[in-house]
């Protein structure tokens, strides 16, 4: 099974001029010095950092989201802008107001979980809540919860000793750090780069991706506190800068964002020697290497009594899932699993069909993204082209192969629909063991699922969950809210190694600066207000604004931006005007 890269192929990769490693060379001696001196640095002056540079992310933030529209092509006045307010200077304003808590907490001289009422998990896992999380949140995200699901055998004591993370431990460097941005979510990069900082008292020289270079300006103003500070650089280029700094000995970790054959050209090397030096398992790379590459995340939906409103407003939740950002997230949820005796089963076919068809169109404007659809209408001939031909639906009947769409990350907008025999537990069961064992990847899951039915599978519907093998799952929502989520740690199941990598090795975001994290867990409301509240889950929660289809993203963007910058309960009113105008 193969994961398609983000881009194009690797290609084969020049050599720097002498002029560039010199300037690269003179990069990474500032960034020594600079994790030096982060090593003399209290952690009452690295929070005050972190709060200075909360502030120029928000000085920034309208430049961030209208610079992020204008390379995806999307119109100024378009309601998809808000998915780069949200994406992009909201979660990493939100972020950093944890980031900055954590730290507090840790220079007083408390555990950053000192506060929270651990829970427990099957399997005897311990779990931490992480949303809602501020004072604010169980009002502006009435419905939502989300916790992190530590590794078996790890005690609440031992969570609440060890939660810090490098901040336990100031005085000892991480060195620097190269960071391998994203080019397809403009928070990725920053949050990663955070990370580093923070987590592992490591500076960081940040390599943009050629696709995102139009954001050079931006991120050198909105985090221009670390840059002063001299614990961040960041660079443009391709192949070959990347590589330079990969292999430099002042690099002391690599992290990357993208897609696994990048990785792999990284840490095995280029063209034929590739698969020789995996085969005798001696990587080029001889230094660590983190990463998040994405995968095939599945939507599975257990069958149950769903009225018309709720096969409409779930076939739209699918097709947000697909094709938020374009369908280039490496979360995107690629393929829906169906009970085939659930008697809704066409019906809502019939919308998910319908939803994909009215979804706002888009420019194809991630690189190789039509040649991914065609290559997918080549292995399913019987596919259906959708919104004018740009979107694939394919419907995997018994006598398809399902392993080409099951075992290749699209990272377009291609939506495959497989079915499982059987209802209830049984049909659950059944599920959850085909995408563990067939699907590639363990970034995020999906689960639909009425409330009655879950309440009717009762323990049953927890150990299914609990099977899962996902680093993200989402019930009654996308995997996406994960990832906006500050608290909550994000990347793949743990387990993957250099030799099979699927979605990655080690985590990011995680605010709380948790030891030992398995997964994040986030839940939903089934239904929207009003008709939440007349089917039993009482959340005052309207469509999402992430939803493609919500009609007032953009202002709710803004909005929730303006919030993080400067949280106040006379935010709060507006934002919701907006977002029930969705």
């Amino acid at each position: 099974m193969t994961i398609s890269d983000h881009a194009a192929a690797v290609p084969v990769i020049p050599e720097l001029s002498t002029a560039a490693k010199k300037q690269l060379d003179a990069d990474i001696a500032a960034l020594a010095a600079g994790a030096a001196r982060w090593t003399r640095t209290s952690l009452p002056d690295r929070a005050e950092l972190l709060r200075g540079v909360h502030a120029s992310v928000g000085a920034q933030a309208e430049n961030w989201a209208n610079t992020a529209a204008a390379i995806k092509g999307l119109d100024a006045d378009s309601p998809l802008v808000g998915e780069e307010w949200m994406s992009g200077p909201y979660a990493v304003l939100s972020s950093l107001a944890v980031l900055v808590e954590t730290v507090d907490a840790l220079a007083g001289g408390h555990s950053p979980l000192e506060k929270l009422a651990l829970g427990t998990a099957p399997g005897g896992r311990v779990t931490v809540p992480v949303l809602p999380h501020t004072r604010y949140e169980p009002l502006l995200l009435q419905g939502f919860h989300g916790e992190v699901w530590l590794e078996p055998g790890i005690s609440a004591t031992q969570a609440a000793g060890e939660a810090g993370l490098g901040e336990l431990t100031p005085a000892l460097s991480g060195g620097v750090g190269l960071v391998l941005g994203a080019g397809n979510i403009t928070s990725i990069p920053p949050l990663d780069v955070l990370y580093q900082i923070v987590a592992h008292n490591r500076a960081a020289l940040l390599k943009l991706n050629p696709v995102m270079q139009g954001m050079m300006a931006v991120y050198q103003a909105a985090l221009h506190p670390l840059i002063e500070a001299g614990m961040l650089r960041i660079v443009q280029g391709g192949a070959a800068e990347g590589s330079y700094l990969a292999q430099h000995d002042g690099i002391g970790h690599v992290h990357i964002t993208g897609s696994a054959a990048t990785h792999d050209a990284i840490v095995w090397g280029s063209g034929a020697a590739r698969s020789a030096n995996k085969k005798a398992a001696t990587p080029v790379l001889k230094k660590p290497i983190t990463s998040e590459l994405g995968g095939v995340s599945p939507i599975i939906l257990v069958p149950g009594a769903w009225s018309k409103a709720d096969l409409r407003y779930q076939a739209e939740h699918v097709a947000t899932q697909r094709l938020h950002n374009g369908g280039y997230n490496c979360i995107a949820g690629q393929i829906v699993v169906l009970s085939s005796d659930w008697p809704q089963k066409a019906a809502f076919l019939v919308e998910l069909r319908a939803a994909l068809e009215r979804a706002p169109r888009r420019p194809a404007w991630y690189p190789g993204s039509d040649d991914r659809v065609a290559q997918a209408q080549k292995a399913y001939p019987k596919a259906q082209r959708l919104a004018g031909g740009t979107r694939l639906l394919v419907d995997v009947q018994a006598d398809d192969d399902a392993s080409q769409i099951e075992g290749t990350e699209a990272f377009s907008p291609v939506l495959g629909v497989v079915e499982v025999a059987g209802t209830g537990q049984a049909y659950l069961d059944a599920a959850v063991a085909m995408v563990n064992a067939d699907f590639l990847g363990t970034l995020g899951a999906n689960v639909l699922i009425d409330p009655r039915e879950r309440k009717r599978l009762g323990a049953g519907f927890d150990t299914a969950i609990a099977a899962l093998r996902y680093g993200s799952i989402a019930i009654n929502t996308w995997t996406g809210f994960a990832f906006l989520s500050a608290a909550a740690s994000w990347g793949a199941f743990p387990g993957h190694r250099l030799d099979d990598v699927q979605s990655g090795i080690g985590v990011v975001h995680n605010a709380l600066l948790l030891d030992h994290t398995e997964r994040t867990v986030v839940t939903g409301p089934f239904r929207p207000f009003p008709r939440s509240v007349a089917g039993g889950e009482f959340a005052l929660f309207p469509k999402p604004p992430w939803f493609v289809t919500a009609r007032s993203a953009a202002t709710t963007g803004r909005r929730l931006t303006e919030f993080a910058q400067k949280p106040s309960w006379w935010k709060i009113p507006p934002i919701f005007v907006s977002a029930f105008r969705a």
